[in-house]
């Protein structure tokens, strides 16, 4: 009886945890108790060690769900980009990025270069340093998106998956240019830049200099516009010898 009255307040507790769904209190409590013992800690700080835990592990679970949610084909840190490969490219200025603060900004990044030189690697290692800020990031090929956005068109639910992306804190488009866009595909990815117009961040990374990309979306005045949207707050990260400035390719189009 008694037996059954000394575990009566440990079963409450665990029942009690778990519905307050505080699982690294329920695995660690036991563990910590016996250290704080063996340390003469007193209760308070026995506490605090233990949410402290909880918090850190949280955090942990938080990131993970973040790094899920924004589908990476790849995880890939900064840590792990050969900077010394592209002279180029501002070193300083992707660091800075990798803070996050300009997605508080709304502003936006281009990454510009030739196949190979790293623009996706660059992309990726961003997005990861925004999850790991609580920043929720999405990542997508422009392909990938543009097949989506007709996909939830002819489903009746497009305008549904606009208003998800257009409140993605960091929306990252890789590989916009690789292949031209239809008609429909272009405009509708200029629907999604402009909704997201000063709502919210985006990276695109690109093979072709601004003044190509009427390529890929077929009509100059559309082209102008997209670019007027993403370049209003912009952070150029230029990973070619050859000039790739939006500047340039105005002055160009203006003789």
């Amino acid at each position: 009886m008694s037996m059954a009255t000394d575990e009566a307040p440990e079963i409450l507790l665990r029942h009690h945890l778990k519905k307050l769904k505080l699982p690294t209190v329920l695995r660690e409590y036991e563990k910590i108790a016996r250290q704080c013992a063996a340390e003469n800690v007193d209760h308070v700080r026995y506490l605090a060690r233990l949410i402290e835990l909880e918090l850190l592990d949280r955090e942990a679970r938080m990131i993970d769900r973040r790094i899920k949610a924004a589908r990476f084909p790849a995880i890939k840190g900064l840590e792990g980009f050969d900077f010394d490969a592209i002279p180029q490219l501002n070193r300083k200025l992707v660091l800075d990025l990798a803070r996050g603060e300009f997605v508080s900004r709304r502003e936006n990044v281009i990454a510009l270069g030739p196949s190979g030189v790293g623009k996706t690697h660059i992309a990726l290692g961003l997005g990861l340093a925004a999850c790991q800020r609580g920043i929720r990031t999405r990542f997508a090929t422009a392909a990938a998106i543009v097949h989506e956005l007709i996909e939830a068109r002819d489903e009746k639910r497009l305008l549904r998956l606009q208003k998800q992306m257009a409140t993605v804190e960091l929306l990252i488009v890789d590989e916009l240019g690789f292949v031209p866009l239809s008609r429909t595909g272009a405009e509708l990815l200029f629907e999604l830049i402009s909704q997201r117009y000063e709502r919210g961040s985006t990276i695109v990374t690109s093979n072709l200099p601004f003044d190509e990309w009427t390529v890929t979306f077929g009509e100059e005045r559309l082209t102008g516009a997209l670019l007027d949207r993403l370049t209003h707050h912009v952070h150029i990260l230029e990973m070619n010898g050859r000039s790739y400035r939006l500047a340039q390719s105005k002055a160009r189009k203006s003789v």
